[in-house]
């Protein structure tokens, strides 16, 4: 890059000597031919021109103009080589500084439109690259925050056990057992995120009747809704058939359906709506429970997110439910998001599937 002004320097005195060069010779060319001159005596003859200025004179003055083109050259290269090359120089400085681990570095955008064009798509990727760690990051995090609790109960229960502090019973044994369900199922919804936030989770999409997959995912959740005395309410409608993985689809009814019989209370209400648009199926479920605040919209299709704290382990979830069921839509070319009137006032929580 330091460099830079050097090529210019000899791209401009070369185009410049190159121009007085060929006129030179031109008129070198034009004294030769021309009858007041002969050709023997045309170059070096002291004989005035029609112009008042001998042939030697107007040579002498052409390869000065030569020599000065060179200079000329050289001075705007350095100026525009600087001009130029800063703004490159501080792009490439933020890229080695990104390179180094400095993800919040920026280049500065300016200079002609190519530069703030190359400016501003590298300043996105920077900040791309800074969104991703720090989801990198905060996934680290509540991973190891998740996988702490039931890893420090298993040891703190087989260590009272191997230090004869108590005896395996069947109570022990199904706590144990309940701990390590728990881990499994967090690490196979980390793995199944994961692999649907890159792409890359297996669908096999096929035309499928999204009605049935309603009517069978409700009918295998009445008997949870019953425990609670919850009612589930769907009144099936015509709906095209629609391009999907219905297994993946039923996931998320199914998350969507046990996460608003979660925060129910006893003798609440849950209904299925479904409407058609142009191109569009919409799927809403709404119930009457405990609802959500404003903040807690913005975040509660977060990994690890709960809306309920203190409800954590009570309610066995792994906090990953949500951001899957986002990732499984997305990956459908739908969207999903979930609208609240406020505390205690019930949620819904809506998704789009497109068809043709």
């Amino acid at each position: 890059m330091n460099r830079l002004w050097v090529r210019l320097s000899l791209m401009i005195g070369g185009v410049l000597f190159f121009a007085f060069f060929l006129q030179f010779l031109t008129i070198q060319l034009d004294m030769r031919a021309n009858s007041q001159f002969p050709a023997s005596d045309a170059i070096g003859s002291d004989q005035d021109v029609p112009g008042g200025e001998s042939p030697a004179e107007i040579s002498r003055r052409l390869l000065e103009f030569m020599g000065l083109s060179l200079v000329i050259g050289a001075i705007s290269g350095i100026v525009i080589g600087r001009v130029v090359s800063r703004p490159i120089n501080e792009l490439a400085k933020a890229a080695h500084a990104v390179g180094q681990g400095d993800l919040t570095a920026r280049a500065k955008v300016k200079g002609s439109r190519e530069l703030v064009e190359l400016a501003t798509t590298f300043n996105q990727m920077a900040a791309e690259l800074q969104r991703t760690e720090t989801l990198r990051q905060n996934l680290m995090a509540d991973v190891s925050h998740e996988l702490r609790t039931p890893l420090t109960i298993l040891e703190g229960n087989l260590r009272a056990v191997l230090d004869r502090v108590y005896t395996l019973d069947e109570a022990e044994i199904a706590n144990l057992y309940s701990q390590t369900q728990h881990l499994i199922r967090l690490v196979n919804d980390l793995r199944e995120l994961s692999l649907a936030e890159s792409q890359q989770l297996p669908m096999e999409k096929q035309p499928s009747d999204l009605t049935t997959i309603i009517s069978e995912t409700l009918q295998s959740l009445e008997p949870l809704a019953l425990e609670k005395g919850i009612t589930l309410q769907y009144q099936a409608e015509e709906i095209p058939e629609l391009s999907m993985d219905s297994n993946r689809i039923r996931q998320v009814l199914f998350n969507l359906t046990t996460n608003a019989i979660r925060y129910t209370p006893q003798g609440g209400e849950i209904s299925i709506r479904t409407s058609v648009q142009p191109g569009i199926v919409t799927v809403a479920v709404q119930d009457n429970g405990e609802g959500l605040e404003p903040e807690q919209l913005n975040a509660v299709f977060d990994r690890f997110y709960r809306s309920d704290k203190s409800r954590s382990r009570e309610t066995g979830g792994t906090g990953l439910g949500l951001a899957i069921v986002k990732a499984i839509i997305e990956a459908h070319g739908g969207q999903v998001s979930a609208t609240s009137q406020g505390k205690n006032l019930g949620s819904t929580f809506e998704f789009s599937l497109p068809f043709s």
